[in-house]
Formats: C-alpha cells, structure tokens, sequence
C-alpha cells in the first residue's frame, strides 16, 4: 500500500530554503517544508511506501524539468538526512564507549576507595563508603543512558529518511 503526503504551494521555490545557494537539486528543503513532510511521514505504517504530491498553483516554465528537479532534490536531500542520521549515531557511540570507559574507571576507583573504609569503626566512614559507592554508580548514569535510551532514535529517524529518499514524488499544477 502506498500513503499519500501532499504538500500545496503556490511556485516551487518554496519547497528549497532560500538561504542555500547552491543549485536547486542540491539545495536544502525549507525547514518548514521538511518538518511537514517528516511529521507526515511519521503518522503512516512504516511497512507502507510513501509518495509525495506536491501541488503548485503557479506554473513552472518547465513541468517535465520541475517533475525531475522535485524528484531528485527530495531523494538526494533526504538521502543526505539518512547519512547525518548515520553519522550521528556512530558519534553518540564513540562517545558512549568513551563515557563507558571513564565511567568504570571511576567506578572502580570509588569502590577501592570504599574498600580502604570497610572497618567502619564510626558513622562518617560508613557515610563516606556509602556516598563512594553512590557516586560511583552515578557516574554510569551517562553511558548507561547512552546504551539503552539515545541510539535507537536516531536508527529510527535513519529509517525514516532513508524511506523518505526512496518515495516516488509527483508535480501537479493548479493552471
């Protein structure tokens, strides 16, 4: 099954951020525009394909060029979200194993510490091992978070511009 998202405009310039000077099929999507196709996106089945119809109401000089223009400036440009997407994740990794590394390290060096006040002879030794021990645990608070919260988002969000990059996109003028 195919789910529709479409999108009116009134020229096709407003589809491209108009700060981006590049050429149109490597220019950025306007934000607003990116952002109402995602959240589109996200609300069909992700076992669904997608299509984008963008509806002009200002004729272009050249439909069969603005078809192609839309088509492969959404593809590449969602393709280059997929690949940041990437890119970010392989960084939240290195900086995971990097905080899981420093987080046992300390960890460790809390628990030995703790160890050298085992004969609690009195209260403020057994408050010290114990805040040792606390510590210590808190400091894999980041790399735990890391490992079991922060990376499958962004997979997620990989997915979603790679399936984004890969739909089919139609222009149909209003004229």
């Amino acid at each position: 099954m195919t789910e529709l998202i479409e999108v009116n405009l009134t020229e096709l310039s407003q589809l491209f951020n108009s700060l981006d000077p590049s050429p149109f099929h490597e220019r950025d999507l306007d934000h607003d525009a990116e952002e109402f196709i995602v959240s589109w996106a996200q609300e069909h089945p992700r076992k669904h394909d997608l299509k984008l119809v963008v509806h002009l109401a200002k004729h272009p000089s050249d439909i069969a060029d603005a078809r192609q223009l839309v088509a492969n400036s959404i593809s590449h440009y969602f393709d280059y979200r997929a690949a940041m997407a990437l890119r970010d994740f392989k960084q939240l990794m290195r900086e995971g194993r990097a905080s899981l590394l420093i987080g046992l390290l300390f960890l460790g060096a809390c628990q030995f510490a703790a160890t050298l006040l085992i004969p609690a002879a009195s209260n403020w030794q057994t408050v010290s091992r114990e805040g040792l021990t606390i510590i210590g645990w808190v400091a894999m608070w980041k790399p735990l978070e890391i490992y079991l919260y922060r990376w499958w988002p962004l997979l997620a969000l990989r997915k979603l511009y790679q399936r984004l990059s890969h739909m089919s996109v139609e222009v149909h003028c209003s004229v």
